[in-house]
């Protein structure tokens, strides 16, 4: 029997000699992005999904029980959703035999069910599924601390109503009155304790980007996104229709009248008073879902299928959390050495726009001698075109459902590249925790 022989720039590393398969974007569709304002958004998690889902499918030439499988991300599920992909499977008619599941990868669990169902194709466990992300953020829940879930506890224990009478007048209504909000939970790093926007704070130190710079980019964000609506560049969404018949057919956090000069009234969040992360240079909080649909070869053979785009590769990185925000440098940057690529030499980027002082972040890291060097072990990879990026505005004006933000920014970025009449993008995220994740896409 001949030995496998060492991969070549791989010490020790095995020759694997696989052939790859094509991985299609079908189709996708997204719901509007609708902001959380004071209280539980119209709909629940799985209504989201399931609108988008069932409006997507409705499309195609087959029916919902030919998918192989349905993936979805989400980073905050509420207790009666713990299992969304799956509930979504049955809800939008797949029948019994198709299996639904979900992932977590925070900011990038659409992003990962993409990743998940590639691999499953890959491997040829699946040839067509339905795939994406989603979250009703809104909808977080409040919870109990852990002094109050102790007395509930002692509670559960007495016995007689004596006992439960003395255990009652222990409860400090402090307890009882200050909840634990699940949402700032979510966005705190659990190792290092900061919040997400502290880790942006941390990046604007760095690389010396002050206020002013923050809002005109955030300003921008908005513009570009009322002018792409205006011009009918958003066609993956559909409207969503809740119990009243009230239909939402646009993103509701878009500022028609943003500008810099507007946004310095406001006031920084994570650092006070000295901070220059504020509300409105940051992403909104908000509720959505976008999916989209991966096929093979066979599969688009098979139904005869008119594909969008295809993946052509994708990459996850770590970094250290306080400055995950550069997740995008770590994850993007392997894809373009592995294809031979510079920073412009992709025709269109989808940087997605957690925080302004995080993505500006990341175009001065790529940029900066010591940081390349030192973390990338490479040269530096000069200045991302900013015309080639986020040309229909990001999540600081369209919102970032974090569970489906990720998938977003795949199907917009096909969508862009389409319209324009472009060829290959880049859609990468940062990732609370210190990660980051990456799609290199080609339309077809």
């Amino acid at each position: 029997m001949d030995h496998p022989t060492p991969e070549k720039g791989r010490p020790g590393g095995l020759a694997v000699d696989l052939a790859m398969k094509t991985i299609y974007v079908v189709d996708g569709a997204r719901t509007p992005f609708l902001k959380a304002r004071n209280g539980p958004g119209p709909f629940a998690a799985s209504d989201l999904a399931t609108q988008a889902g069932r409006a997507l499918l409705l499309r195609q030439p087959f029916l919902p029980s030919a998918l192989d499988e349905v993936i979805l991300g989400c980073a905050a599920a509420s207790p009666d959703e713990t299992n969304i992909g799956r509930m979504v499977a049955l809800r939008i008619g797949c029948g019994n035999k198709v299996p639904g599941w979900t992932v977590m990868r925070n900011c990038a669990s659409g992003m990962q069910a993409l990743d998940s169902a590639i691999a499953n194709i890959q491997c040829g466990r699946s040839q067509l599924v339905l795939a994406g992300g989603v979250d009703a953020l809104s909808r977080a829940p409040l919870l109990y601390s852990e002094t109050m879930v102790r007395w509930f506890a002692g509670m559960m224990q007495m016995k007689s109503m004596g006992q439960k009478a003395g255990h009652f007048l222990k409860l400090k209504p402090s307890a009882l009155l200050t909840p634990v909000i699940g949402l700032l939970k979510g966005l705190t790093d659990p190792v290092n304790g900061m919040l997400m926007g502290q880790t942006a704070e941390n990046l604007a130190w760095r690389f010396g980007i002050n206020r002013r710079q923050m809002d005109e980019f955030s300003s921008r964000s908005h513009l570009r996104a009322t002018a792409a609506r205006q011009a009918g560049a958003f066609a993956e969404i559909v409207p969503l229709v809740d119990g009243n018949g009230k239909i939402y057919a646009e993103d509701d956090g878009v500022r028609e009248d943003s500008s810099a000069d507007g946004l310095a009234k406001l006031r920084p969040v994570f650092d006070k008073p000295y901070g220059n992360v504020t509300a409105g240079n940051s992403s909104q909080v908000t509720d959505g879902a976008a999916l989209l649909l991966l096929a093979s070869q066979e599969a688009v053979d098979k139904w005869n299928l008119q594909p969008l785009g295809k993946i052509v590769d994708s990459q996850w990185a770590g970094l250290d959390p306080a400055q995950m925000g550069l997740g995008p440098v770590h994850a993007a940057t392997p894809i373009l050495q592995r294809h031979g690529l510079g920073l412009n030499d992709l025709d269109l980027w989808e940087l997605n726009e957690a925080f302004a002082a995080q993505v500006m972040g990341c175009l001065h890291a790529w940029n900066d001698v010591d940081y390349c060097r030192n973390e990338l072990h490479s040269e530096p990879w000069g200045v991302l075109d900013e015309e080639k990026m986020n040309v229909d505005g990001g999540a600081i004006a369209i919102g970032h459902p974090v569970g489906a933000s990720g998938a977003r920014i795949v199907l917009h970025l096909l969508h862009a590249l389409k319209a324009r009449g472009k060829q290959r993008g880049m859609a990468s995220i940062c990732i609370g925790g210190g990660l980051g994740g990456a799609m290199l896409v080609e339309t077809c």
